[in-house]
């Protein structure tokens, strides 16, 4: 084979692939993670600047035939640039040969299967009525787990949002307002925009030395929430308060505390594969208050790349570049 395929972040977008599929794939390869049928080693990464990170993060899922890496960054600094936080790309690999068969932009994929991974654990561990969403970090994760969640809280009416951009804050108001058709709420405090919700996503940068601002009794009885900047926002009071504490990958999450990335947390009751497959129950009563700090993991990236890729050559989408 003698050429790949180029997806540029255009060209993932026009394939129109929805959420719904992105949430199916990814339960798909949660049960595969179940059964210990994927490979997906912890993410080694770089750190050029304050807070920034580039990682490396390889997949294989055989059942999928996904094989490939994802060379991710996150830098806090470039919106004060009309920069995104999170860029990078995304090469699949033919798994009888290892010859790189793809190259896309991995920005939608991020946002999407980060969405989708809230919803599923939501789906498993947050009160069947929550009605009440609160959202901290209004940038492509506070749209894509809303987005998300919209399709798993089937009685979600409200959203309470915060930013510490008012710009930021005022955009999301109105373009979530819109395409969603619910009730958006802008809050002056993170405080407002934990208390009284049933999920609360915390969606801002991962932070190396953060000065996490939630407190334990904010959470109501019976909320779920889920911080996708680990305890970046989270006091280690509030973490450990948890009746209930999962993970998407324990055994990375262990891989994390011990390099310092993340403090204490309590024991991991199970992770969202064992979830999904039901080795493992989620929410066994309605005051049971728990977290599920999802990593983001490889194999969420490269299931959701292969759908895109699939869809891609259907549709005849991208450009054919020689290798």
């Amino acid at each position: 084979m003698d050429e790949i395929l180029y997806l540029s972040q255009q060209n993932v977008k026009v394939l129109d692939i929805s959420m719904e599929e992105v949430i199916h794939i990814i339960e798909e390869v949660f049960l595969e993670q179940a059964v210990a049928k994927v490979e997906a080693p912890p993410k080694p990464g770089i750190h050029p600047r304050s807070n920034a990170f580039i990682h490396a993060m390889p997949a294989w899922i055989p059942k999928m035939e996904a094989a490939g890496i994802k060379w991710v960054s996150g830098f806090p600094e470039n919106p004060k640039h009309g920069l995104p936080y999170i860029s990078g790309l995304l090469i699949l690999n033919n798994p009888e040969t290892g010859i790189p068969i793809a190259v896309m932009d991995c920005t939608w994929i991020t946002a999407k299967r980060t969405g989708a991974t809230t919803a599923i654990a939501a789906k498993h561990l947050a009160s069947p009525d929550s009605g009440i969403v609160g959202i901290i970090g209004c940038g492509v994760q506070g749209r894509s787990n809303l987005e998300a969640l919209k399709l798993v809280c089937r009685n979600l009416e409200k959203v309470k949002a915060y930013d510490v951009s008012e710009a930021n804050l005022k955009k999301y108001v109105e373009e979530m307002e819109t395409k969603h058709q619910i009730e958006v709420t802008a809050v002056n405090s993170p405080r407002e925009a934990v208390e009284d919700c049933d999920v609360v996503v915390t969606a801002g940068p991962i932070l190396k030395n953060p000065e996490p601002v939630i407190e334990d009794s904010w959470l109501k009885e019976g909320g779920f929430a889920c911080p996708l900047d680990f305890d970046s926002y989270w006091k280690a009071k509030a973490i450990q308060g948890m009746d209930k504490f999962y993970t998407d990958d324990k055994h990375q999450l262990e891989y994390y505390k011990k390099r310092g990335s993340i403090g204490e947390t309590p024991v991991v009751f199970a992770d969202l594969g064992e979830v999904v497959s039901g080795r493992k129950p989620g929410r066994e009563n309605a005051e049971e208050r728990i977290m599920s700090m999802n990593l983001g993991l490889a194999i969420e990236d490269m299931a959701t790349a292969h759908l895109v890729y699939q869809r891609a050559l259907r549709k005849g989408v991208g450009v054919k570049l020689p290798l």
